[in-house]
C-alpha cells in the first residue's frame, strides 16, 4: 500500500507516541514542512470529532440494550464535548467553523462510511481504532500552531471515554469466540483508510520520496500504538 508500510521494522524497539513536548526533532521538521495551514487543521479536527459524535449516536439508536446506550452515551459525549471545545477555538479566532469544516465533509464522511462495519460491534472497533490513531496524529500535528496546537492537543488529550467501547467489544467477545478473529481481520482493514486520511491533512497530498522517509517515524508510531489498542483487546494487530 505505501512504502513506509512494506519496509521492515526493527524487531527490538518499542514504540510509542511521545508527548506533545516529547516529540524529536526529526518529527518537529517533517511537521513544519508538511503540516497545513492552521484553518485547515482545525476544521479537519473539528468535523472528525462531529463525525465520531454522529456514528456513537447511530449506534446508541440501534442497540435497545439500556447499559449499551450509556456506555456508548459517554463515549459520545466526550466526542461531542471535543468538537464544542474545538468549535468555541475557532470561534475566538473570528474565524467560521461551519466554513473551516465544509470542505472535509465528503471526505470525511466517505471515510466514516468506509470504516461502518456490518456489525454494530465492527463499528465500535472502527470508532477505538480510528479515532484513537487520528487523536495521536492530530496532537503530533499540533505542535506545528504554537499556542493553537497547544490548545488544540490539551483538548484531544481529554478524556475521550472509549473505555466504555472496549469494554462492550470485549464482552461480545466473550459472548461469541468466532468475534475475535473477525475483529482483528477487521482491525487491520482499519489502518490503511485511517493512514488515508491522516496523510490526506497534510499539505503535500502526493509526497516525494525525501518526504515520506521524513514521515515514516510518525506512521510508524502510529502503527505501534494500534497495535497497542489491538493487543490490549486480546487481538492481533
Amino acid at each position: 500500500m505505501f512504502e513506509w508500510f512494506r519496509r521492515r521494522r526493527p524487531v527490538a524497539r518499542t514504540l510509542r507516541l511521545r508527548s506533545r513536548d516529547d516529540l524529536g526533532d526529526a518529527t518537529r521538521v517533517a511537521f513544519e514542512a508538511l503540516a497545513p495551514d492552521v484553518e485547515t487543521f482545525l476544521g479537519q479536527a473539528a468535523y472528525l470529532q462531529l463525525g465520531y459524535f454522529e456514528t456513537l449516536s447511530e449506534l446508541i439508536a440501534a442497540t435497545p440494550d439500556l447499559g449499551e446506550k450509556d456506555a456508548l452515551s459517554r463515549a459520545a459525549g466526550a466526542a461531542l464535548t471535543k468538537h464544542e471545545e474545538l468549535v468555541e477555538l475557532i470561534r475566538a479566532r473570528d474565524a467560521d467553523p461551519t466554513a473551516l469544516m465544509l470542505p472535509f465533509r465528503e471526505p470525511l464522511d466517505a471515510f466514516r462510511a468506509a470504516t461502518h462495519g456490518v456489525r454494530p460491534v465492527e463499528t465500535m472497533l472502527s470508532v477505538h481504532i480510528t479515532a484513537g490513531m487520528l487523536d495521536d496524529f492530530y496532537v503530533a500535528l499540533s505542535t506545528s500552531y504554537d499556542d493553537t496546537g497547544t490548545r488544540v492537543a490539551r483538548i484531544l488529550q481529554g478524556d475521550d471515554a472509549r473505555q466504555a467501547i472496549v469494554d462492550l467489544i470485549a464482552r461480545a467477545i466473550e459472548d461469541d469466540g468466532e468475534l475475535r478473529s473477525l475483529l482483528a481481520m477487521w482491525g487491520r482493514r482499519l489502518v490503511g483508510d485511517t493512514i488515508l486520511i491522516a496523510r490526506g491533512a497534510l499539505r503535500s497530498k502526493t509526497l516525494d520520496a525525501a518526504e515520506t522517509e521524513q514521515m515514516e517515524p510518525v506512521f510508524t508510531e502510529l502503527l505501534g500504538a494500534h497495535a497497542r489498542r489491538m493487543q490490549a483487546m486480546g487481538l492481533t494487530a
